[in-house]
């Protein structure tokens, strides 16, 4: 999954990822919903946060 970005990726990218406009990136990680690392001004977001999110995000879909 995800096999074409790095390892650490950017708001934009996780935006991209998710297919979501990137207000709503900005927010999952201001939430808290997807971790990420702040360095200096830029966010940075682990892939494997993203992947833990949509694997968690399918598993409360599945529930309803």
């Amino acid at each position: 999954m995800f096999e074409t970005y790095k390892d650490v990726v950017t708001v934009r990218e996780l935006a991209a990822m998710l297919d979501v406009g990137r207000n709503t990136a900005y927010e999952l990680v201001r939430a808290g919903i997807v971790p990420s690392i702040k360095i200096g001004r830029q966010i940075r977001i682990p892939k494997t946060a993203v992947i833990a999110y949509v694997n968690e995000y399918s598993r409360k879909e599945k529930q309803f």
